[in-house]
């Protein structure tokens, strides 16, 4: 596993998942996640796979219209910090805004893992995933943490991600995503209808 945060993402597959739910410049939400795909491309990245895309309903439930996801495998280089901006800065292209966690976005790129790094530590990165759901809307981490924290939790995340990554293993868990979506409740994995 490797744990030191000065390692360069090259060489690894960046796993990323796109969600969006409102309408962009681009158009629709699926046409936004189409377009940010070759976006990712303009910031230097190589889009690898890409999974189907995937109806899902807004989580949390009620706070806004449901979505369209996907997870995408990427390669390039440059430190897991780097990549997270570009992220941003593509998020940015299509209006995203940061006015509410967990609301409403025209474009949604979380950065899932970067090959078996751990950021910024197995500790920390533990701590994160452990916290209680009734809490996880209240707090947000200050730090990049790898791989995300609420993956092994998120039908909308492992379904898709599946379709492209269903050997990659979690660095701490030690689980596939194939075996973390197996382990997932089956009405959470039905939400995810393929489009």
């Amino acid at each position: 596993m490797q744990k030191d945060s000065t390692l360069m993402a090259s060489d690894q597959q960046i796993l990323v998942a796109l969600g969006a739910n409102l309408p962009s410049e681009a158009g629709s939400p699926l046409q936004t996640l189409r377009a940010a795909l070759t976006a990712l491309e303009s910031e230097g990245y190589t889009v690898e796979a890409v999974s189907r895309f995937y109806a899902t309903p807004c989580f949390p439930a009620g706070f806004g219209p449901d979505y369209v996801n996907a997870c995408a495998r990427l390669s390039g280089r440059g430190h897991p910090a780097e990549v997270l901006a570009a992220l941003h800065r593509v998020e940015a292209q299509f209006g995203r805004e940061r006015e509410r966690r967990w609301g409403s976005r025209t474009l949604d790129l979380d950065l899932i893992a970067i090959g078996e790094i751990v950021m910024p530590n197995t500790t920390t990165q533990s701590e994160w995933r452990n916290i209680p759901a009734d809490k996880q809307q209240g707090v947000t981490p200050t730090e990049l943490i790898l791989p995300h924290p609420r993956l092994q939790d998120r039908a909308f995340v492992l379904v898709p991600l599946q379709d492209i990554a269903a050997d990659w293993r979690h660095p701490i868990l030690a689980k596939s995503v194939a075996q973390m979506c197996a382990e997932l409740p089956q009405e959470q994995r039905a939400e995810v209808v393929p489009m």
